[in-house]
């Protein structure tokens, strides 16, 4: 097992993979931005280096700062977490090079399948039905050609890439040149690669992907899907494990065509397979993402297995510690991803201090975040803020229990997305299951409701509580110095 590992990310996803680390006995490093020297995952790790400015590229997307406080630190492992460098081949690469461990897949299993275009074609190759498109990166003219002939409305995409960045859909010919130019400078910025692709715009189907682990010895196994349909602009909002869609066999037979795909790109460590399913249960090929997901947490709460653990004892070259017959999904997870965005203004991004917090605890609720009291929220990165789960016997237990923590869940100083995921959460068609892709952006509007002004008033009274605790807070007493614990014995650096 490895004596030290650098996370390479920031947020909630750091703080995750921190706590792993800690229950495996293995020190940790934390490296942070200007805008993060206070940020939660920094006081956690047992070491933390400072490795730039506040914008990413200057500091969370700068390969040579990171393996260099490797280095210093001494890390014989860096884990990348997700977004970021996490699927940048370069990365893997360069953390390899300096005779480091990377906690993800090999460099060119993250190249083979980063490339959508790449990974189509090795779906085809083990036989799994993917979308109706081009399985090629074609000139814009071609793809004007080629639209025609597949039919609208298509789909363009980024080849290099995922997360819709780079991705436009388009319903009429007339909206494709314009699409096309978008989607390359978006594909460009994104991903360094303008390169796109087009598949058929797929109506009324379901996102549903699954989850691959695999091991240096040739053991490949899933662990069963996740429902990931509530989206907007290509970001998904709630996802489930398991999904009401397949039944068994559906789910037997998707999990293989996951299993082949990831056997034929060799693949190792933790990855997900996505899929699209019809109303008439046709399953197709989507993409991978060759990393943690962010959903992660419903399929460990459904399987009791932490895949974060997993994914450590991998790359460390040991072999799994369960076969595909041990994994069983029992009961139901949700999650509700809670960004600093203003659902009532078009989700617009909020920023600013959290003055109150207060977070949903009991049984089976498992709360993720990277918050506290005092934090500053900026626009800097992500506005993923925080990531709500909940476990319940049966999908109808997980919805109440997911509106009982929805209502305790509290944060006082910012906008966030909690209103449109208790708006969800009492939704008939999605208490019923009856929801796809579109079902967002087509069928939900969110509206100001009676109570705005109670919860206005609920933050000016927060405030001046908050003013008033520092107000009358007490001067804490200087303590000999046998008592007191410097930063640099905390691991602490500037």
């Amino acid at each position: 097992m490895f004596k030290k590992i650098l996370v390479a990310n920031r947020g909630e996803i750091a703080v995750r993979v921190l706590r792993a680390c800690r229950e495996l006995g293995v020190e940790t490093v934390a490296v942070y931005s200007d805008a993060d020297r206070n940020a939660l995952h920094v006081r956690y790790a047992d070491e933390a280096y400072n490795i730039g400015p506040a914008p990413a590229r200057e500091s969370y997307l700068r390969i040579d700062k990171i393996i260099e406080v490797a280095l210093r630190a001494k890390a014989d492992a860096i884990h990348p977490g997700y977004g970021f460098l996490a699927e940048n081949p370069q990365f893997a690469r360069a953390v390899t090079a300096a005779d480091i461990a990377f906690i993800g897949p090999p460099a060119s299993a993250i190249q083979a399948m980063g490339n959508k275009v790449q990974a189509r074609k090795l779906a085809l190759k083990v036989g799994a039905p993917v979308v109706p498109g081009v399985y090629d990166t074609l000139s814009d003219d071609a793809i004007v050609a080629a639209a025609d002939e597949i039919g609208y409305p298509v789909m363009i995409k980024a080849a290099a890439g995922g997360g819709g960045k780079g991705m436009r859909r388009v319903d009429v010919r007339e909206e494709l040149t314009n699409a096309l130019a978008r989607a390359h400078s978006e594909a460009l910025q994104a991903f360094g690669d303008d390169s796109v692709y087009i598949e058929k715009a797929m109506t009324g189907v379901r996102h549903v992907e699954f989850q691959i682990l695999a091991d240096t010895k040739g053991n490949v196994i899933h662990l069963g899907e996740r429902e990931c349909s509530l989206q907007r602009r290509h970001q998904k909002l709630v996802e489930e494990a398991p999904s009401v869609a397949l039944d068994e066999n559906l789910r037997a037979r998707m999990g293989a065509a996951a299993v082949n795909i990831a056997k034929v790109a060799n693949y190792v460590n933790a990855g997900t397979m996505e899929f699209l399913v019809d109303r008439d249960s046709n399953f197709y090929f989507l993409e991978m993402n060759t990393r943690l997901q962010v959903e992660h947490p419903v399929t460990e709460l459904v399987t009791g297995v932490d895949i974060v653990k997993e994914q450590i004892r991998i790359a460390s070259g040991r072999p799994l510690s369960l076969k595909q017959e041990n994994v069983v999904m029992r009961g139901w997870a949700i999650e509700c991803r809670i960004t600093a965005e203003d659902p009532f203004n078009n989700f617009l991004p909020s920023t600013g201090k959290i003055i109150k917090l207060s977070e949903p605890t009991g049984p089976g609720v498992r709360v993720e975040t990277g918050l506290y009291e005092g934090m500053e929220v900026s626009l800097f990165y992500d506005p993923l803020i925080a990531k709500l789960c909940v476990w319940g016997e049966t999908r109808a237990a997980a919805i109440v229990r997911m509106r009982r923590a929805l209502s305790e869940f509290h944060i006082m100083g910012i906008s966030s997305s909690i209103p449109f995921h208790q708006h969800m959460m009492e939704s008939t068609n999605f208490m019923g299951g009856h929801f796809d892709t579109r079902f967002v952006e087509e069928k939900v509007v969110m509206e100001q409701g009676a109570d705005e002004e109670k919860e206005r008033i609920a933050a000016i009274v927060a405030a001046l509580l908050t003013h008033e605790r520092r107000q009358t807070a007490l001067t804490i007493p200087p303590t000999n110095g046998s008592n007191v614990k410097s930063w640099r014995n905390q691991g602490w650096r500037s």
